[in-house]
């Protein structure tokens, strides 16, 4: 039987074609029509992109047995939490550009399109490169540890669109107009065709995403290195980010010590990769680990905020 790193090819098929249907539906048919996405929309989306992600765990746990379940759902929990982070970074990125509620829908509608086919490409090539060259596990061990430090120490974040390399390019290639032209990422002014700062959104939007992914995607190879459970956890975490931000976006800034918390996760899977030769933490251990430091953030965010 034909596989994809030990993992029935059949399964990859109807994975894909599943999340393919669905994302359809989502962006193809409910997104059609620009609106202003509401809390209560929001909410229940997520809620809809939550169960169906469990449901899957539970399918994870039928197929592959309780130590893939606990996998998964670690390494889902991780990758949501960590895009709660990038939400404050579209926040500004949105306000940067003067965006409007109404056209950030489709901003982030092909955001994450870009970033389903980025984060298969990097899951894939990290991979390959870890089963090629075992060493690696540990410079992403490091590189996991220095992130973490990194947040815990940075005190505010900025975002500089007009520094960023894509930027600068598509301002070399092609005129850009000073206005937005409602939903329109292109227009044609005077016979000439123009990028409008809609499209630049999208550009900073996904440039940010993949740096942000080249720092998450080791997160889960700490915790598992099953290709199968490190894509499908990925991708689930990443079909319901358009509805967390709308839900999240304008209380991202209540979560205070949220950063902290992310910040002593990627120093504990680091570390947990850093080990790996030597002793394997359980997986139990690392969910449980996950789970009290979240609980903790959140909890000590709203009693710093009262």
């Amino acid at each position: 039987m034909a596989s994809i790193f030990g993992t029935d090819l059949t399964l990859w098929a109807i994975f894909n074609l599943t999340i393919a249907l669905m994302l359809a539906f989502d962006l193809g048919v409910l997104s059609r029509k620009p609106h202003v996405v509401s809390a209560r929309e929001a909410a229940g989306w997520s809620g809809v992109w939550i169960a169906v992600a469990l449901a899957f765990n539970w399918l994870v746990y039928s197929w592959f047995g309780e130590e893939k379940a606990l996998e998964f759902l670690t390494g889902y929990l991780i990758e949501k939490t960590l895009s709660v982070d990038n939400m404050f970074i579209f926040v500004m990125i949105f306000s940067y550009f003067n965006v409007p509620a109404i056209w950030q829908s489709k901003v982030l509608k092909w955001g994450i399109v870009g970033a389903l086919i980025m984060r298969a490409i990097l899951i894939f090539a990290g991979a390959a490169a870890l089963e090629a060259f075992h060493w690696l596990i540990y410079v992403f061990g490091g590189a996991l540890m220095v992130t973490g430090l990194k947040i815990m120490t940075q005190k505010e974040t900025h975002v500089t669109p007009e520094k960023n390399p894509a930027v600068k390019l598509l301002r070399r290639l092609m005129p850009i107009t000073n206005e937005l032209h409602n939903e329109k990422f292109f227009v044609t002014l005077k016979n000439i065709k123009h990028a409008t700062p809609l499209f630049l959104a999208l550009i900073v939007v996904e440039t940010t995403d993949l740096i942000f992914a080249i720092d998450s995607i080791p997160a889960i190879f700490a915790v598992t290195t099953d290709i199968f459970i490190v894509y499908t956890s990925n991708i689930f975490a990443i079909l319901g980010l358009r509805a967390l931000y709308f839900l999240l976006s304008n209380a991202v800034r209540q979560f205070t010590y949220l950063k902290v918390g992310l910040s002593v996760i990627l120093l504990f899977v680091g570390a947990k990769m850093m080990m790996t030769d030597f002793y394997k933490i359980p997986i139990a251990v690392s969910l449980a680990f996950v789970l009290a430091v979240l609980a903790i953030s959140i909890v000590a965010s709203r009693i710093s905020k009262r």
